[in-house]
């Protein structure tokens, strides 16, 4: 038995739901408890039926939720099965029209869920849709959304240029440059923190790939929902709060995940002319970052540091292979 259900009483409730919102928490007690409030109190005139599937916390959040949310539909997973897994698993229960992801690091704006589902239905060669995402002080979190990857943008993360030049379009396409993500605009890929589907289309593309055990399986989720023929869209008019990686305390463990996910992308959906250029181009940018990383402790005299870029360089072999 991997998981046990704390089913709500409320049966009636979840008869009549259009919408199920599924939470993925691991070790995100308080977080969690938060994103839960404000949904409750801020999503708007929409029916729901929630489900969150604890991964195994070990800091009582599972207690925690059942205590104040009895509302809630729990799972209690006795093991970690990764994001992607566990967004699958509580996605099965799901007998709504619509389904929700949305990260335990979250809090909802005023009316969020009801504009992204109204956004949702009036445009449904969308497909999947997205809203706005902001930090705790209100600034823009631009990681609600981003375009794919390709061998431009690749070659101007390893160049330097979308450093240089981030607010450019041209030269951080994947960024989508100076986009204040304040606009209705069709984008390659909505972030799973906060990604509305319906639900039949969620089945029909069998929910996430399960190999990406974090990071980039929304990606690939959006780029198989655009083989079919849908084109993402984020709207300005559901905006929610996003801490982004509360999840996932260690630095380390977060960029080379990040890298593997990207090098996984690769070999998933470039063909075979192009996939060894974008590993290549990989390879680069992480070479002339150590490199430029070196340089510049060199020069302020401590050698005895060492910075990302290194441990991507050490675990480069692992990394490239992908999931």
């Amino acid at each position: 038995m991997v998981a046990e259900l704390d089913r709500a009483m409320n049966e009636t409730s979840l008869d009549v739901a259009e919408l199920s919102v599924v939470v993925v928490s691991f070790n995100t007690r308080d977080l969690t408890l938060k994103a839960l409030e404000t949904l409750f109190q801020n999503a708007g005139d929409v029916s729901m039926r929630v489900l969150v599937w604890d991964n195994a916390s070990e800091d009582g959040s599972a207690d925690a939720i059942a205590e104040q949310f009895p509302q809630v539909e729990l799972v209690r997973s006795t093991e970690n099965i990764g994001f992607a897994a566990a967004n699958n698993r509580a996605a099965e229960m799901v007998d709504t029209e619509w389904l929700l992801l949305l990260n335990p690091d979250t809090e909802t704006h005023k009316d969020a869920i009801k504009n992204l589902f109204d956004f949702a239905k009036a445009n449904p060669k969308a497909g999947i849709v997205g809203g706005r995402t902001v930090f705790p002080d209100g600034s823009l979190n631009p990681a609600s959304c981003w375009n794919r990857m390709t061998i431009w943008s690749l070659l101007c993360n390893a160049t330097g240029l979308r450093r240089m030049f981030p607010e450019t379009t041209v030269f951080n396409p994947e960024g989508i440059g100076s986009w204040k993500r304040d606009t209705v605009r069709e984008v390659d890929i909505v972030v799973g923190c906060f990604l509305m589907v319906p639900t039949r289309l969620w089945r029909e593309l069998g929910g996430f790939d399960t190999k990406y055990w974090m990071y980039g399986e929304e990606s690939d989720l959006c780029m198989r929902a655009a083989r079919l023929g849908y084109q993402p869209m984020i709207t300005p008019d559901a905006q929610i709060m996003h801490l982004v990686g509360a999840s996932t305390p260690k630095l380390s463990s977060k960029v080379v995940n990040l890298m593997r996910a990207k090098a996984t992308l690769i070999h998933d959906h470039w063909g075979p002319i192009t996939k060894p250029i974008g590993i290549g181009l990989l390879w680069i940018w992480v070479a002339n970052h150590r490199i430029a990383s070196l340089a510049t402790r060199m020069m302020r005299g401590d050698n005895d540091a060492s910075s990302r870029w290194d441990l991507l360089w050490t675990e480069r072999r692992d990394w490239m292979a992908g999931y």
